[in-house]
This record gives C-alpha cells, structure tokens and sequence, in this order.
C-alpha cells in the first residue's frame, strides 16, 4: 500500500462502548502490516486505566495498547487530554501527561475544554507530519449535541482537522440502524459534511439478511457501511472505563484454559469504588487454570485463593467502602490465617496502618487496615515511573501512577512495597505481566492456598497480547472494503453527502 503524508480517520461511534478503541487498534495493526507507518490518537479521554510512557507522561491504556497496534512508542502526544474521574461531578485534569488540577465537569464543559483545543490540534498536526496516517477516536458520541459547542474529541476535531468520521454502531445491542441515522441526523451541515460512513460491530450470524438493511441505510443517509465486523469473544482488551466493569463472570469474557496442575486457582478481585488500572488482573486471567472474578461481598473472599485490592482514584473512600461492606474484616481473617492477599497501588496503600491524605480525599489522618506495616502520606506531586527490578528470583518491569507515599518499616522487600506472611503490597501496575515472575507468584499462592495449581511454562503475555492485536488486524481485514477505507484516510470524506434533517438544533 502506498504511503500518503498525514492522512487521518476520526472512528466515531453511537454510543460509548461501541467498539471505538478495539476497532482503532485493528485499523492501526491492518496498517502497520502493510507497511503504512501509523499512530493512533485520542485527544481526550475519560478513564482510571492508564499508562506511563517512557518520558513519564501519563495517558489512557488505550492508547498505550493502540500504540502497541500501530507498533509504535506510546508518547503524550496521542491522549493529550486525560480526565480522571473523582466523582459522578468531578475529574483530575491531566494534560500532556501531567496532572494540572480537580475540575468540576461544569468547569470544565463551562470553558476550559474549547482553551485546550489549540493543544490538541498542535499534537494531532505533530502525529500527523511524523506518520502517514492517523488513526484518532472519538469519545461517546459526536451526537451529543448539548456539549457540541466546546466539543475537542467527536467533530470538533474532525472540522477543525478536516479528518472524515467512520461511525462505529454496535449491532449486538440493537437499534443500530436508528443510531446510524439519528447521529447523522442530530448533526449540524457543516458537521455532516465529514461524516463518511458506518461500521457495524460486533454481528451475530448472516451478513446477507442484514445487507437489506445496509443497502436502506445507505438510500437514506447517502452513506456507505465500510464493514461488518462479527462478534467475537475476549476483545475487550484496555477498556477504558474501570467503572463499567461487570462484577459477575470473568474478566474480559476470558475463557479459561483447563489447568495444567490438578486444581484450578480462584482469584478475586475487590469491586473498590473508582477501581483503576483493573487492567493488572489480565495477565492472570490469561493463565491456564486461573479464574478471575470481580466481587462485592465478603462472602466472596471465602472460597479464593487470591484476594486482590486494586488500584483506586479515592484510597479514602474505598477503604470505608471495605469497611462497610465487611470485606474488610474478611481480608483481616485471610491474613490472620496466612491466606493470599495482594494489593497493588491504592490497595497495597490500603492494606497499610495509616493514611494522610489532604491531596485526594481531604481526610486527613485515616487508619488503613493495618496488614502490612507502612504509612502512607498523599503528596501533590504525582509518581509517574516506569521502574524495572527483581522479585522472587525474576526479573520484573512495571509502572507507578500515585500522590501516596508509602513509608515501609518492616516485613520483606516487594518490589519496591513489601510482604508479611501471605499479604503482599506494591505500588507497581503491570508487574504480574512479566512471565517469570507471575509464575513465581502464583506458585508461592497455590502453595499458601494449598491448591495442586500449576502455571503453565509457556505461557507469554506479550505474545497472547500481539495475537489479540492481530486478530484486530485480522477483523478489518477480512470484514471491511479495506480499499475504500484507505481512500478515506489517505483523500478525506467523498464530496457532496447529503444533509440529512433535521439537523442540529439552533
């Protein structure tokens, strides 16, 4: 395929969950194979999944996994704009990787989003001189036609930019064919102009009975369908929103291989409010024979091998959610009893014996629970590293994204946190996905649960993470019109769509 300089495609969708971020790292892997040099780029994002780039910027998960897609560094320039929610009303604002202050959603909808459109449009002409082609998402909806005016994601950019809109609708849902129509039809001319056409997502069964379908579409809209991707199962990778998670089944719809070992291991995970980086649990997920769940009840913990508290945005108010929920007391049992128990970031802050936060929560001094002798104290500054080390014999890399600072004054040194007994605490998200080293770990839980649990010894995250990716690359390959898509990013939307009414509202 040939090479265009700074072509683009902003992938829109009906709603949120759609599919925009898988579908942008397909688009991303179906390019680089072609030898297309390629980026992805989200100019704002909302989620408690995030990354840290080498530089030490923080940015969405997604776009790290997009970057991984189009085989390139994941860097601030493609996620500008990270909120991270605090509240239902409430978000820190990180900009260019760096946190710059809480913000009301008011506050920021009232006048500081259209401020940013100059530092998104700066970082979306850089990717575009550098590569030659694009690949950005939107977020939500660009039909969400009350926050259009200062817009900076959905079509903002895409007028702004010039870039043409694919509209990504998930079928398995319904209504799909009412949410092609009606977000074209909510928006305004000059908006309409960029919209190319549709993509359908995640179809069950035969493409010829939903082709009528398409054919009325495109009559009505004067609007093309691109592909029709069909559903498949664990695709969901970096998800975006920690607060959509399902708290029954397992993670990512992930199916668990038979165990190597006689017994299987039974890992849960604690449902803490503002969970973040949940994204950690994958790489156990992955094992043969280990099944991951998340859970709200204390009753939950009874039959698990492994407890996990994850990473949080409000330390504070999780642990009074522990409390009030009795997992607290049942993660005190555990330990009492020399049961497994891992807490990463705000969990492994958790699980401490004292909290002093007048950064996050305001609390001021807050009793932890006491299983693992640290004191944490929450500082202005974010720690934003990618720090690499040893433990249990193996080489281990991983990233730190927090205010608290943990003062250790006992047990054993783990990575960089510690251990007493069973109970094990780190700042470190991304650990678990160094294979020696998972390994290791769940082979001191199998024998601490006393479960006949075996890992697996060719297990490679990395390389069950590059088959995801391909099997992306593989969807829009084999499910789109891959040469009118390329048309689109290299030329920009065809000219003289209609206008569909009634438009956007005045």
């Amino acid at each position: 395929m040939g090479g265009g300089t700074g072509g683009g495609l902003l992938v829109a969708g009906t709603t949120s969950d759609a599919g925009k971020s898988v579908v942008t790292a397909g688009i991303c892997r179906w390019l680089v194979r072609q030898g297309v040099k390629v980026a992805p780029f989200k100019a704002q994002n909302m989620s408690l999944n995030s990354f840290v780039t080498r530089e030490g910027a923080e940015i969405g998960r997604a776009q790290a996994m997009q970057a991984q897609a189009a085989r390139v560094e994941p860097t601030a320039l493609m996620n500008p704009v990270l909120l991270k929610p605090g509240s239902d009303r409430s978000s820190q604002v990180v900009l260019m990787g760096k946190p710059v202050g809480e913000m009301s959603a008011r506050g920021y909808h009232g006048g500081r989003q259209e401020q940013l459109l100059g530092t998104v449009l700066e970082c979306l002409a850089e990717l575009r001189g550098t590569y030659d082609a694009v690949i950005c998402e939107g977020a939500g909806s660009p039909a969400e036609i009350n926050l259009r005016r200062t817009d900076i994601v959905n079509m903002g950019i895409a007028r702004n930019a010039r870039l043409p809109v694919l509209v990504v609708g998930d079928i398995d849902r319904g209504g799909v064919f009412a949410s092609f129509f009606g977000t074209v039809a909510l928006l305004s001319p000059e908006d309409q102009e960029f919209v190319a056409g549709f993509l359908v997502n995640k179809f069950r069964g035969d493409v010829s009975l939903l082709e009528p379908g398409l054919d009325m579409l495109e009559n009505l809209t004067g609007r093309r369908t691109y592909g029709v991707l069909p559903f498949q199962h664990g695709l969901g990778i970096d998800e975006e929103d920690g607060l959509r998670v399902s708290l029954r089944g397992s993670v990512r719809e992930s199916e668990v291989s038979s165990p190597v070992g006689e017994d299987i291991l039974r890992v849960a995970v604690c449902a803490i409010p503002l969970m973040s980086n949940f994204t950690d649990v994958d790489a156990l997920a992955a094992e043969p024979g280990v099944v991951v769940r998340f859970v709200d009840r204390a009753e939950e913990l009874v039959d698990a091998d492994l407890v996990v508290v994850p990473g949080t945005r409000g330390t504070v108010r999780a642990l009074e959610w522990l409390r009030e929920r009795g997992l607290a007391d049942a993660l005190a049992r555990r330990a009492a009893q020399g049961r497994p128990v891992l807490g990463i970031c705000g969990g492994f802050q958790i699980l401490g014996e004292h909290i002093e936060d007048e950064v996050e929560s305001r609390a001021g001094q807050v009793d932890g629970l006491g299983l693992l002798p640290l004191r944490v104290r929450f500082a202005r500054e974010k720690t934003l590293t990618r720090p690499v080390g040893e433990a249990l014999g193996e080489p281990v890399e991983g990233y730190e994204i927090h205010h608290g600072v943990a003062q250790v004054t006992g047990g054993e040194p783990f990575l960089d946190g510690c251990r007493v007994g069973e109970v094990w605490g780190t700042h470190w998200h991304g650990s678990l996905e160094s294979d020696g080293f998972r390994r290791a770990f769940l082979r001191e839980v199998a024998a601490a649960a006393g479960r006949r649990f075996v890992p697996a010894a060719d297990t490679s995250f990395g390389s069950l993470r590059e088959e995801q990716l391909d099997r992306l690359g593989d969807l829009i390959e084999e499910h789109a019109d891959t040469d009118a898509l390329w048309r689109l990013i290299e030329s920009g939307a065809p000219t003289g769509l209609p206008f569909i009414p009634p438009g956007a509202p005045a």
